[in-house]
């Protein structure tokens, strides 16, 4: 899913509050990824570039700067999706997929969870989990 909003709004912005209600999303928290700002930064940036998947689905939502999530095809070839303010996407549970920062080296997002948030990224090979198999399930039937 892809959404375009207003980031200047996030706190009051409608379009945000039926998503969320919507969606179920019930969790969520603000992370900038900077090295300023983020503890560990050059250990970080080599972990959400590492290729893994997760068992939920991931949310982001970014409200200042930009960067790159790459996800894999159903070929297993990278598509890059640029990242900028205002830009919310949810990653299905089970796709490969990596983060990147552009250039300007800072982004500020949202992070939406249904429930509690669950942080354990499975590094590739991880084709054995129920998650991935269903997404695989889905790449195919979306392919008939």
């Amino acid at each position: 899913l892809f959404f375009q909003l207003d980031a200047d709004n996030y706190e009051t912005d409608p379009c945000l509050k039926e998503i969320r209600r919507a969606e179920n999303y019930s969790w969520m928290d603000i992370v900038t990824i900077h090295k300023d700002k983020l503890p560990n930064y050059e250990e970080k940036i080599k972990t959400f570039y590492e290729e893994h998947l997760h068992l939920d689905d991931e949310i982001r939502y970014i409200l200042e700067g930009s960067g790159y999530f790459d996800v894999r095809d159903k070929d297993d070839k990278w598509i890059r999706i640029s990242m900028e303010k205002g830009d919310m996407i949810t990653l299905p549970a089970g796709i490969y997929h990596r983060f990147t920062l552009d250039e300007n080296n800072y982004v500020k997002a949202m992070r939406l969870f249904v429930g509690e948030p669950v942080w354990t990224a499975y590094n590739r090979p991880a084709d054995d989990f129920p998650a991935r198999k269903q997404y695989m399930k889905f790449l195919a039937e979306e392919a008939h």
